[in-house]
Parts: C-alpha cells; structure tokens; sequence
C-alpha cells in the first residue's frame, strides 16, 4: 500500500486532494502548518475534515516564524488582505514567502520518517501567475532535492499541477467532498467575505464548473477579468 503525507491547508484544493488519494486506497497522513497566518481558521476546518475522513492529522507550528517573513498580508496584520479578482497583480500581498518550499520540506522530514512513499500538494494552473512556488517548475527542481536528502525513496506528487480550481471542483463532486466543510477566504473571519482574491477564485471555481456553491459569503464575490 501506498504511504503518502498530503499537505492539508482545510481548503478547496487540498480537501479535494486528500479525498482522492483516500480513494486510492493509499495510508493517508495529513500535516497543517501554523505559520502564523491570518486566516489561522482553516486549521479548524482541516481539523473537522479529518476526523471526517478518518485521517491521521498533525499540526505543525511554526507561528513563530511569521514575523520572519514580512511583507505578505497573510503575515502582516499591519498588511490589509486586498480585494479583487485573483489574478490582479496586487494578490502578490499575499505572497507569503518561501511558503510552499517551507511547508514541504517539513512534510518531507515527517514523511521519511514514516517511511512514506510520497508527499502530495494541491498546486493547480491557476496558481501559476501569482504563486512562483506552485509552478512545475519549482516542483520539479524540490522533487529532485527530495530524493536527494535522505537515502529513503520519495517522491513529490502533484497531479493537479496542470489544471483549473474548476477542474479540481468536478474532481471533488465525484468524490463526494463536503465543499462546505472547507475554508478559502484570506481575511479569515467568522464567514468567508466574498471580497478577497481567494474569496473570488472559490466562487468563480463553482461557477465555471457549474456545481452549486454551498459557500455563505458576507458579500456576493465579482470575478470579471482584471
């Protein structure tokens, strides 16, 4: 059996990804990472979703790190979360930096240590304008320095790297994800906002994908091109 630690942020994505590696039989592990963010609140909701699933889950705090890694607004409370469409040059505020290669090269440490076989993240197309670390190629370059720093075999997996949020969304209707049992939104309030780039990509992933949007926003999200 397939041994695999998914990175599980509790949104969309990665709820999707840890539902269709749970379908292929593989031993699932799931690590959250606390690095301080704003919308802390998603770590709640990664935890519900694996006491739904079943699934082992770990926490890894690193909070004390955010005020190492300024100028982001989802580490910054000085920083405010901008509005908009997600693909407006301004999403780069939310830009945590060196996230991803920070958030992975822990799930590899967690991962060699229980002889797993492969770590998974839910990187997808739309990410690649705004996030350098979910383009291929930055998974490519980490995947080689994964099998380089240990002698146990492992892999980066990332099978959604090449598609839409609303592919991703028919992928997660097919396996029966519970989308409302998920969290987006970057301001991180008592309900999604409907107003942050993250807010507007989740809603517009719902239409695309003509699936019903289970989401409550505080206001109705606009996504017409930047």
């Amino acid at each position: 059996m397939t041994k695999t630690v998914v990175i599980f942020s509790g949104g969309m994505d990665s709820t999707v990804l840890l539902a269709d590696v749970i379908e292929q039989g593989d031993e699932v592990l799931a690590l959250s990472v606390d690095y301080g963010q704003r919308h802390k609140k998603e770590l709640e909701y990664a935890a519900a979703t694996c006491q739904h699933f079943g699934v082992t889950h770990e926490v890894a705090d690193l909070s004390g790190i955010s005020r190492l890694l300024g100028g982001s607004s989802q580490t910054d409370p000085d920083i405010p979360v901008p509005h908009g469409h997600y693909a407006a040059d301004t999403m780069k505020q939310t830009v945590v930096p060196n996230r991803n290669m920070i958030m992975l090269s822990v799930a590899t440490g967690w991962a060699i240590s229980q002889k797993a076989d492969r770590v998974a993240y839910a990187a997808h197309a739309g990410d690649h304008t705004i996030y350098p670390d979910c383009r291929e190629s930055f998974a490519q370059a980490l995947d080689r320095a994964i099998q380089l720093c240990d002698w146990h075999e492992l892999e980066l997996w990332r099978p959604y790297v090449g598609i839409t949020k609303a592919d991703i969304v028919t992928v997660g209707v097919g396996l029966g994800v519970p989308f409302g049992q998920t969290w987006s939104c970057y301001e991180g309030g008592d309900i999604h906002c409907g107003a942050c780039g993250t807010c507007v990509e989740r809603r517009e992933a719902f239409v695309d994908a003509g699936v019903e949007d289970p989401t409550e926003y505080r206001e109705t999200p606009e996504f017409a091109e930047p």
